[in-house]
């Protein structure tokens, strides 16, 4: 039933002018923001203004902007099955392709190490519709009909879809030649490494530098930011390569620090579309 629902609703929606869409958005978004628990708003603003040094004042404003994008960003998701190689340049535009054209023409696939932030469905979506062998890394979804609709709607723009215990299918994929996307800044709870994000330690998934390691293959850093009429920018860097020594720890600690540490320098230039509601600091060691 919720299947069908969201199904007709995405259909209405996808034929719907640009603007009235983006003004629905932003009025689902203000409902969003209205209905966060108070606890979690506050948990969101201390580490907004812990991670930018600001005053209260300013993290609340970031705060409430990370939060309120979701209702244009849902409303864009519900389009993706209209988006297609023909329009994909109304929606996205990718700066910094060739580098991962580069990363794959060593034999060895790639690795998208992303976050967060902007719209990342959209971002996977206008890889795959450019051609890259592009498998999203998804977290299964608790409600079956809406992982259903979700994955549906990323298969009809061309990504494959594994969900994150398939390690060993990410391995062989690599081997194909497919570029594994891994989003890769919320805690990791034990299974993480503890790594410096805006000066404090968390617990980081390092799966994008095991991987890297394992099959050398080159990861290259991705993010996508909206633009002021709405539409989209995926920022691609050039690709790097974990250093492969004797110290197995020690190379994919460095790795997942440095592509940390990228992250944390576009949070920085885009703060407002980072996802400040997950509690990014869960398992930090206590200050003594």
């Amino acid at each position: 039933m919720l299947y069908r629902f969201v199904k007709i609703v995405s259909a209405v929606v996808s034929i719907l002018p640009h603007h009235i869409r983006r003004s629905i958005g932003k009025i689902l978004g203000v409902i969003c923001w209205q209905i966060v628990p108070r606890r979690r708003k506050n948990m969101a603003i201390k580490n907004i203004m812990i991670s930018l040094s600001i005053d209260q004042s300013q993290a609340a404003s970031i705060a409430k902007r990370s939060t309120t994008r979701f209702g244009t960003m849902f409303l864009e998701e519900l389009c993706l099955p209209k988006i297609n190689k023909d329009n994909i340049e109304n929606y996205v535009q990718l700066e910094g392709q060739e580098y991962l054209t580069e990363a794959l023409s060593y034999g060895k696939g790639a690795i998208l190490a992303t976050s967060h932030s902007g719209n990342w469905e959209l971002l996977g979506a206008a890889l795959a519709i450019h051609g890259f062998p592009l498998v999203c890394v998804a977290q299964k979804q608790t409600n079956v009909q809406m992982d259903r609709l979700i994955n549906e709607y990323r298969i009809t723009t061309g990504m494959q879809i594994i969900y994150k215990t398939g390690v060993r299918d990410m391995i062989k994929l690599l081997g194909e030649g497919k570029v594994i996307g891994i989003l890769m800044d919320q805690d990791a709870n034990r299974d993480g490494v503890m790594v410096n994000f805006f000066g404090r330690l968390a617990s980081t998934a390092q799966g994008a530098a095991a991987l890297g390691r394992l099959k050398d293959a080159p990861i290259v850093p991705v993010f996508m930011t909206e633009n002021s009429d709405g539409t989209h920018t995926g920022i691609l860097h050039p690709p790097i390569w974990v250093e492969k020594t004797s110290n197995r720890e020690q190379d994919i600690l460095g790795m997942t620090q440095q592509l940390t540490t990228i992250i944390e320098q576009h949070i920085r230039q885009y703060p407002h579309e980072w996802f400040w509601l997950h509690n990014r600091w869960k398992n930090t060691p206590p200050i003594n």
